[in-house]
């Protein structure tokens, strides 16, 4: 008797020290983020595999590609309040919102989910003052991800979809890394989470956007939402694959409001204007980075495309995209290949 009354003394005396269950808005607006992950209260369980009541998990239809990554996409907004729907950009969330991607790898990445290990969890969180960007680094037993500003390296070695041997050292980017991709003018924003990117069905099932509607974190769906092809999707043509991989993988820079916008090379999937797209485009500075060629696309010409040469290459100086990546996305850069080589053909009528 002694006993079961102990138990039931202790259990009332932590359920009156416990927070409420699901995400804690103080740990997420608070002005320093938090040491560990745990703290945001975003998850159920520490080992981050069960999102807490609230915390909603999506996927895109072409995910930025990173080192060949499995991406566990989830999003937070705070209850009664919703994303404004936008057209061409990232939806407009409401300040407490918290946008979470944890990567992931495998010892075989031909079955992701098999041994697979967390690495670092990003989250971006609207702020009062803005969207801001926080990495957290798991520890070995996957019990805890820390807060790391200054990034991290990671050994890895794993087996890549393709069937290859991989060795790299990952980059888990730091504070102003984060910076660099997410700029959107003089602040940071959401690549992602654009209307086009997620009109598909989502990982429970369902129609993705109609789906947030249901739930209430998104208002103002039109009922034809737009949307791009899936890049592996051989059944699409090859110009509207390619340029769904550009938008997704390289047009966050090469915008005007981009870190790249001095380059003039816009990649967006609404841009329309050859030139802006690089075709027939000469660079705005020449030097290695061009590999002597004349063009960004030259048409039926991927050897002598600057794109292409950029995309193929892992050198400091050369490589694009230059951060956020230190292997070669072979599948990607067959695809551009592919679109360039085709272009000549299609302007000759063949």
């Amino acid at each position: 008797m002694r006993s079961a009354l102990t138990t039931l003394l202790a259990l009332l005396l932590a359920a009156c020290g416990e927070k409420a269950a699901g995400p804690d808005m103080a740990a997420i607006l608070a002005e320093k983020p938090p040491a560990t992950l745990a703290a945001y209260g975003l998850f159920s369980d520490l080992a981050a595999r069960e999102p807490a009541k609230g915390v909603v998990a999506y996927d895109l239809v072409n995910p930025l590609f990173s080192d060949h990554a499995a991406k566990h996409r989830l999003v937070f907004v705070p209850d009664g309040e919703t994303a404004r729907y936008e057209d061409d950009e990232v939806f407009d969330f409401p300040v407490g919102t918290v946008l979470i991607k944890t990567f992931a790898f495998a010892p075989d990445m031909r079955q992701p989910s098999v041994d697979e290990r967390y690495r670092e969890t990003r989250l971006l969180i609207h702020k009062p003052d803005g969207w801001a960007a926080f990495p957290y680094v798991w520890n070995a037993e996957e019990t805890e991800a820390r807060y790391s500003p200054a990034g991290a390296w990671l050994d890895l070695t794993f087996t890549d979809p393709q069937g290859n041997a991989i060795q790299t050292e990952y980059r888990v980017p730091n504070q102003n890394q984060c910076k660099t991709c997410h700029q959107l003018g003089d602040a940071i924003a959401p690549i992602g989470p654009k209307a086009r990117n997620l009109n598909h069905e989502g990982p429970y099932g369902h129609a993705q956007l109609a789906d947030w509607s249901a739930r209430g974190i998104l208002s103002g769906l039109p009922d034809a939402p737009p949307t791009v092809p899936d890049s592996s999707d051989e059944t699409a043509s090859l110009e509207d694959r390619a340029r769904a991989y550009l938008d997704v993988n390289c047009a966050h820079c090469h915008r005007l409001e981009g870190s790249a916008s001095n380059s003039g090379l816009f990649l967006g999937w609404s841009v329309d204007e050859p030139t802006k797209l690089g075709i027939g485009k000469h660079p705005t500075a020449a030097g290695r980075g061009s590999g002597n060629a004349v063009f960004v696309i030259e048409p039926g010409r991927p050897d002598r495309s600057i794109l292409t040469y950029r995309m193929d290459s892992t050198e400091a100086g050369i490589a694009m995209p230059e951060l956020g990546r230190s292997l070669i996305d072979a599948d990607g850069v067959a695809l551009v290949r592919a679109w360039i080589a085709g272009m000549e053909t299609a302007a000759s009528g063949d």
